[in-house]
């Protein structure tokens, strides 16, 4: 028996083409960009309704622009893209 065929807590990820987990691994996602990917596939697949898995997600995405994308980063981008001119 492998671990994909054992879910604690619900039954969200079963029916996957892909468990998410495997995606994640086999992509090398960060800690940050596996949860976006985890909380975005099943939010539709939960009993109790998806936005508190969106707002999760958002959360996640929120934390990856700040970490990645400081002000003055994302400044000096926005000027070699010719903005403001």
């Amino acid at each position: 028996m492998s671990t994909n065929d054992i879910q604690h807590g619900g039954e969200h990820y079963k029916d996957k083409a892909i468990q998410v987990w495997d995606y994640i691994a086999a992509n090398n996602l960060s800690y940050l960009q596996g949860n976006v990917i985890k909380y975005v596939s099943r939010y539709k697949d939960k009993e109790t309704g998806g936005l508190n898995d969106l707002r999760k997600a958002k959360h996640y995405i929120d934390k990856i622009i700040e970490t990645e994308y400081t002000i003055s980063n994302v400044e000096s981008n926005y000027e070699n893209c010719g903005g403001d001119k």
